[in-house]
């Protein structure tokens, strides 16, 4: 029987993990440059005071 390549094994995991981090600062690279999204929380853009619910807008 012929045995594991571990080195093989080891650049196989390592261009994996690459390719995962490249995808990865792609897509945070894609998101910073939406327009409207500059540090702003994923929320409804919609003001306190036009909220319907029954509590006064908190200041």
């Amino acid at each position: 029987m012929a045995t594991p390549n571990y080195g093989y094994e080891k650049r196989q995991r390592e261009l994996a993990k690459k390719q995962k981090k490249e995808e990865k600062l792609k897509a945070k690279a894609a998101r910073k440059h939406e327009p409207g999204h500059e540090g702003e929380p994923d929320e409804p853009e919609q003001a306190a005071s036009d909220a319907p619910s029954g509590e006064p807008p908190r200041n």
